[in-house]
């Protein structure tokens, strides 16, 4: 009698977009696959920013993964931390010093935000990547105007009442934007020591426009847009230093108690486990079926792969990416186990470029089409809705966008895990 052979072990380490991807594309196939996050949820990294300044509640944009795949009886969810990958005997390692064994290796692990140099100034610039960093970001933001109300001399109110944030991408437009409309619409009516609509929103960008990615025009109207929202939008200057009660751009010093960076991104060490090359921001340069060089049981998606699109550009570190790279990786498993010919190189097809700047305001990008505004913002909302996971997030974050759109309100507003 045949011994029934073991099913091919598939380790995927991330339970990001990327990840969840190559999961959910090898339904079907004869594996068994572990699935390795140091985080029990996925996360709706899209809608993060509207955690950190109080529009939506953490439960509405994160999910348990172990719920996600319930239905999977192949698959095995594991809560740990990955400190390295042993490529010579196949070994994935944990930091409690055990490991597990891998076939094929799929590292999903994301990135984080990078200081350019200066991680000394991360303790005073939160980024904004994770859970924490948005719980912690939300804090910081209403703590600035609970002090505020307290305090009696005027400088050192001026400095709590005014943010700073660094980076001119979608994420520092959309955090500057939200953060001045809480302040101009959510709060002035529950203080009395204060005005909010006072507060100061600075959105600091090195280069000669913010969106620097979408076309002039889109720019161009985000600006604009800041700018009647009460942003100062500065330009062209490049932030030299950052302490707790201080930041310096270009040559210009301003004091305040709150700084938010969205200024770019750091890659997880797993090049530096392969041994792999990187290019600037420490992502593995992929082999064009998305293999590390030199290690082709080892897959790299999402955030930690660099990876060109048909232009010879690199593919942006958005989820659509991660999710195409994922599902190709699931392809190129199974073609893999079928003895089947290797699909054809990995190509990304971008699906296009969305930024709310406000609660009626939004660029999009489909490259024919470009819109802004508030049809922008309606297609922006649809876009953001239609790729949540459940019935009941989809209505939950429906509602609270139409009560903030209709009453300036934002249910969220709780301060956690103490002061910092």
């Amino acid at each position: 009698m045949t011994q029934a052979q073991p099913p091919h072990r598939v380790v995927v380490v991330g339970g990001g977009f990327g990840g969840l991807s190559v999961v959910k594309g090898l339904a079907g196939a004869p594996v068994a696959i572990t699935l390795i996050d140091r985080r029990n949820h996925h996360l709706f990294q899209p809608l993060l920013y509207q955690v950190a300044t109080a529009s939506l509640a953490t439960s509405e944009i994160a999910w348990p993964i172990r719920s996600l795949v319930r239905d999977r009886p192949e698959v095995t969810t594991l809560l740990a931390t990955v400190t390295g990958v042993d490529v010579a005997t196949q070994r994935v390692r944990f930091e409690d010093g055990t490991a597990i064994a891998y076939d094929t290796l799929v590292l999903a692990t994301g990135a984080r935000h990078a200081y350019f140099g200066h991680d000394e100034w991360e303790p005073f610039a939160p980024g904004l990547k994770t859970i924490e960093d948005a719980t912690t970001i939300r804090r910081r933001i209403l703590m600035a105007f609970e002090d505020a109300e307290r305090e009696s001399d005027p400088a050192r109110q001026r400095a709590l009442l005014t943010f700073v944030i660094v980076g001119g991408g979608p994420t520092g437009v959309e955090l500057a934007g939200t953060i001045a409309e809480l302040a101009r619409h959510t709060l002035p009516p529950e203080f009395r020591n204060i005005d909010p609509g006072s507060a100061q929103v600075v959105l600091v960008e090195s280069g000669p426009r913010v969106l620097r990615g979408y076309p002039d025009s889109l720019s161009d109207y985000a600006s604009r847009s800041l700018a009647a929202l009460g942003v100062e939008v500065a330009l062209g200057r490049a932030v030299s230093e950052v302490a707790a009660d201080h930041v310096i751009f270009g040559d210009r010093r301003l004091e305040t108690r709150t700084v938010l960076w969205a200024a770019g991104v750091r890659a997880s060490p797993a090049a530096q486990w392969l041994g792999a090359p990187t290019d600037g921001a420490g992502r593995v340069k992929v082999a064009p079926d998305l293999t590390a060089p030199g290690h082709p049981q080892v897959f790299v998606v999402g955030d930690t792969a660099s990876v060109l699109d048909r232009k010879g550009r690199p593919a942006p570190g958005i989820a659509p990416a991660a999710t195409q790279e994922g599902r190709y990786v699931a392809r190129a498993i199974k073609a893999r186990l079928r003895r089947a010919s290797r699909p054809r190189p990995f190509r990304y097809r971008h699906p296009g470029s969305l930024a709310q700047i406000g609660k009626q305001s939004a660029v999009i990008d489909f490259g024919v089409v470009r819109l802004k505004g508030e049809i922008a913002w309606w297609l922006w909302g649809l876009a953001h809705i239609y790729f949540l996971i459940g019935a009941r997030t989809r209505l939950a974050v429906a509602l609270n966008w139409v009560w903030i759109h209709a009453r300036n309100q934002r249910s969220a507003r709780l301060i956690t895990q103490g002061k910092s």
